[in-house]
């Protein structure tokens, strides 16, 4: 679990410009992978969670709770902040409200919601997409920002609006809301220029996330420029998704494990990974004491 000060120290940072990259993660043991890498910080992706858990693309099929437990289980697992895809906010800025309560005490240092209608579709994928009024997206702002018990809890709005224009109108209403961050999607700004444009029209830092041209195009100084949060969102469960995929084939191709493309983590690195020592070392502190215990008695 994450320590409060530290929470603090990386709220402080992001809403201060200065760029915290985040690795997409979908489960806990992505996110403790990230966090032993050297992560600071990691992103839940809602893309990737939906592909994980239900095998489905990334259209809001899953609840509310069901994103809420893989959430809590990554909030569990490291030590480092954990900002979440919160999708629309499952409903209206009721729903918003409560979304906002169960994710901060599940741990969680930010949330981002985005204004398409619910259930959302996913924007790198999807060739229309549906808005909500900004209005309305704005009072689910606003609603956020009352709901949090923590102002440290970082309250991210994106817009999935397509047009320059229209993006910046509805992040200028959206950080008069109360947002911290903005988050625009990569197929409305497609150079350095517009992003430029929308951070100094909105007077807060970006959350952007790294797909795209912005993967392909983008210095990490250009980033650093007008990012508070740089998210990767897609290189874990892609990564994982390839090497799993080519695998398996050769596996059942071959029917054994000899020449397998890509190499698997041996069974005591990984039993190191996951903890088995510390484990075994509580065994041993606890439950042998316990049944030394039940002798004496």
């Amino acid at each position: 679990m994450l320590d409060p000060d530290f929470k603090t120290t990386f709220a402080a940072k992001v809403r201060a410009g200065e760029t915290q990259m985040l690795p997409g993660c979908f489960d806990a043991m992505s996110a403790l992978m990230a966090e032993k890498a050297g992560a600071q910080a990691v992103f839940t992706s809602g893309f990737a969670v939906s592909a994980s858990h239900l095998g489905f693309p990334d259209v809001e099929l899953y609840t509310m709770t069901e994103n809420l437990t893989v959430v809590r289980n990554i909030a569990n697992a490291v030590t480092v902040p954990v900002v979440a895809d919160t999708d629309t906010g499952y409903g209206n800025a009721i729903n918003v409200m409560r979304t906002v309560r169960e994710f901060e005490q599940a741990g969680v240092c930010g949330m981002v919601f985005e204004d398409q209608t619910a259930p959302k579709r996913c924007a790198a994928a999807a060739n229309q997409l549906e808005i909500i009024p900004a209005y309305e997206h704005a009072a689910k702002i606003r609603a956020a920002v009352e709901a949090r018990r923590d102002p440290d809890t970082l309250i991210i709005a994106r817009t999935d609006a397509m047009t320059e224009d229209d993006s910046i109108e509805r992040a200028r209403m959206y950080v008069e809301a109360g947002a911290d961050l903005i988050q625009p999607i990569s197929r409305t700004f497609t150079d350095f220029a517009g992003l430029k444009r929308l951070r100094d029209a909105v007077g807060v830092p970006l959350s952007l996330q790294i797909l795209g041209w912005l993967e392909k195009d983008l210095t990490s100084k250009q980033i650093g420029t007008v990012a508070g949060l740089a998210c990767y969102p897609l290189v874990g469960l892609m990564s994982a998704a390839r090497a799993m995929q080519d695998n398996y084939a050769r596996l059942i191709a071959d029917g054994g494990t000899l020449a397998l493309p890509h190499p698997v983590m041996s069974m005591a690195d990984f039993k190191t990974f996951i903890g088995f020592e510390e484990i075994e070392d509580r065994q041993a502190q606890f439950l042998l004491m316990d049944l030394k215990a039940a002798k004496v008695s």
